[in-house]
């Protein structure tokens, strides 16, 4: 656990006065990764607004009292950086990579854009035009649009619906409703400020104190009902079958959420992988064969996707179902052990790079606390054969399927 415990040496946290909080991990090295992050995403929305998080994140880029959307880009790339933002179920975030001598300009540009946007009436409908393709985009690509239907399978509305929106919710989102969204979820108390690289932590909150006020907002907070469905979907001009099956998990915080993962590890992700090896090295049934683990504070699945020909759709879903089987009754503690060190190893890779380990520490602020990121190695070396198994188990008595399917000619 050494590499681990040296970052987290270097990491210090800070809730401000105002009600932000500062995370803050310290590099030697001549790049720093900075990024503004909001307690709110789409398991925020209700079903008459979803979008809204993503609409109001696009807008962050068309432009500022100081800066129009082309400055914006401008002033980051032109000094050697990178900018971008996302938006999740849980989170909407703004960040840049920049070399760590250019960190006051990386905070200047994130903080005008989260603090000052316009809003600009012109600009806001424009880019209404550019979601309304990026649907089109997430439809037309049938491994894209199958991971966000498998969420409608798994949740009911409104949690359950597409976190782009829909064309009618898109269209009743007006300025008013951006502006008062804005005003209640981007304030101090609600957002994360997270630096990665060589910075000054007090200069940080020196500047954060300096440049943000005290005002409070309340996210607003929607069940998310579980339910569980099965379905096969038909669609022209396809020659593949895009399937997934997916199951509820524990939650981000709850210790079983590392069997989760585990058990994601074991059954598809990588060639290594039970079902890799089964479906695809053995059989020869399919191309791709993947697998996540969704642990997080309100919502968690697992999913495995495979893409085959229609007429092993079945075929297909039996070896999953198969394959946990062997999990609950033939899963050895050494191959168990061997996945344990398959994830800390991934886990150690992914730390290397500042902007993923300002990613992973603000999301796992938003799941709970940051500083739990570095417990990782350690809670899952703590899993258990046993709670593996009763996921699998749980698996196989209770998940959502999704096929879709090419239609006949």
């Amino acid at each position: 656990m050494v590499v681990e415990n040296i970052l987290k040496r270097n990491f210090r946290k800070k809730v401000l006065k105002n009600g932000m909080t500062l995370i803050f991990e310290k590099r030697d090295v001549p790049v720093v990764s900075v990024a503004y992050a909001f307690r709110n995403g789409g398991v925020n929305e209700s079903a008459e607004e979803k979008g809204i998080s993503h609409f109001i994140e696009h807008m962050l880029y068309k432009g500022t009292p100081k800066r129009n959307a082309q400055e914006i880009a401008i002033e980051i790339e032109k000094n050697g950086g990178a900018m971008n933002g996302f938006t999740d179920e849980e989170i909407t975030a703004y960040w840049c990579k920049m070399p760590s001598n250019k960190i006051d300009i990386a905070l200047d540009v994130l903080t005008d854009m989260v603090k000052n946007p316009l809003f600009d009436v012109v600009e806001l409908e424009k880019e209404r035009k550019v979601i309304f393709e990026e649907m089109k985009m997430r439809r037309d690509n049938p491994i894209t649009y199958v991971f966000d239907e498998i969420q409608r399978l798994l949740y009911k509305a409104p949690f359950g619906e597409p976190l782009i929106g829909t064309e009618k919710t898109m269209n009743s989102i007006s300025r008013d409703k951006i502006h008062k969204k804005f005003k209640q979820i981007y304030t101090p108390n609600n957002t994360i400020l997270c630096v990665v690289g060589n910075a000054d932590f007090d200069m940080v909150v020196n500047y954060l104190e300096k440049n943000f006020s005290s005002e409070n907002g309340k996210v607003p907070e929607y069940k998310t009902e579980l339910k569980n469905e099965s379905k096969i979907e038909k669609r022209k001009g396809i020659d593949q079958a895009n399937l997934i099956f997916a199951f509820h998990t524990p939650l981000a915080g709850d210790k079983l959420s590392y069997a989760a993962k585990v058990l994601s590890c074991l059954m598809a992700e990588g060639m290594s992988s039970r079902l890799f090896r089964e479906i695809r090295e053995k059989r020869n049934l399919a191309y791709a064969v993947k697998g996540d683990a969704n642990c997080n504070k309100r919502f968690g699945y697992n999913l495995i996707y495979i893409g085959t020909m229609k007429e092993n759709v079945q075929i297909v879903k039996k070896l999953i179902l198969e394959e946990f089987e062997k999990v609950v009754g033939g899963l050895k503690e050494e191959e168990l052990d061997q996945i344990k060190e398959q994830l800390i190893g991934n886990y150690k890779i992914s730390m290397e790079d500042s902007q993923a380990q300002m990613a992973s520490l603000m999301i796992s602020e938003i799941q709970g606390k940051a500083e739990d990121f570095y417990d990782f190695e350690k809670n899952i070396f703590n899993v258990k054969l046993k709670d593996v198994q009763n996921l699998a188990k749980k698996a196989i008595k209770e998940h959502s399927f999704l096929a879709l399917i090419p239609e006949n000619k």
